[in-house]
């Protein structure tokens, strides 16, 4: 019987596994959700029967948000968003990536901080928001110190974390080789703590615009949390949602540009 079946089993044709192409559509899933949400939009306006200064339709919201577009109106405030935002990023940036390599070769220097940094964290930045502005006045300057508290410590933790995870046989050996502490970082630590560092660079971008707003919230002339706050006065429901869409739309915005920055990093250090 086995003679029988091995020349069956060999005429078999063999069964070759080919690669099966998959269309990358990671692309139209923003699109594709976008869509959703204001079909969804507009049948919760349309079957509920709500009125536009509870809740307004997305073609009444894209009217709203064109004819203040064309004001300029809404760059003003935006512009005045995006300077709060970006610079109280800059600097918590820097002072984060310097304070979190310190911290990530000196246990003992973060042992005695951790609980500082931790217990900070249990302050709300609104409450601390109205003593920035006492102590350093309703300007620029506040609101870049708010947006800059409030994006410090996803950056710093992100820092440590990311310095920490490289394998320390690949300092040793660069040590060996006569490497540097500088090309140590460089060619070492840099490369391998991308994938980490920029989940906290990306934390911190969402809430540099959240920290901005909060500042404008408490004082602020200009800005989309002043204009949060006029439309809230005038009871312009349809203004509020156009204030909310741009900074749901800069937030976005800062999340794919940190997005493409990393990859630009990643594939730069493998060259």
């Amino acid at each position: 019987m086995m003679q029988q079946t091995l020349p069956m089993q060999r005429k078999t044709p063999a069964t070759r596994s080919w690669p099966r192409w998959r269309p990358d559509l990671h692309w139209v899933g923003l699109p594709v959700t976008v869509m959703i949400g204001l079909v969804f939009w507009h049948l919760l306006v349309t079957l509920g029967g709500y009125r536009p200064f509870i809740l307004p339709g997305p073609a009444l919201v894209a009217e709203r948000f064109v004819a203040t577009a064309q004001s300029g109106l809404l760059w003003q405030h935006t512009s005045t968003t995006l300077v709060e935002a970006l610079g109280g990023f800059s600097l918590a940036l820097v002072l984060a990536l310097t304070l979190g390599y310190v911290l990530a070769h000196l246990p003992w220097l973060d042992r005695a901080l951790s609980p500082v940094l931790a217990a900070s964290q249990a302050i709300p930045i609104i409450a601390v928001a109205p003593l920035v502005i006492l102590w350093f006045g309703p300007g620029l300057t506040s609101k870049l110190l708010i947006a800059a508290l409030i994006t410090f410590l996803p950056i710093l933790i992100a820092t440590v974390v990311a310095i920490r995870s490289v394998p320390r046989e690949l300092r040793e050996m660069a040590l060996i080789s006569g490497a540097s502490r500088w090309q140590i970082l460089r060619y070492v630590e840099a490369p391998l703590s991308v994938p980490v560092l920029f989940g906290g660079i990306r934390t911190g971008l969402a809430l540099a615009t959240t920290g901005a707003v909060v500042g404008e919230f408490v004082a602020g002339r200009e800005g989309l949390g002043a204009l949060i706050n006029i439309a809230r006065g005038l009871f312009d429901t349809p203004l509020i949602f156009v204030a909310l869409l741009t900074l749901a739309s800069i937030t976005l915005s800062f999340y794919l540009v940190a997005t493409l920055i990393e990859r630009w990093l990643m594939r730069w250090d493998h060259e």
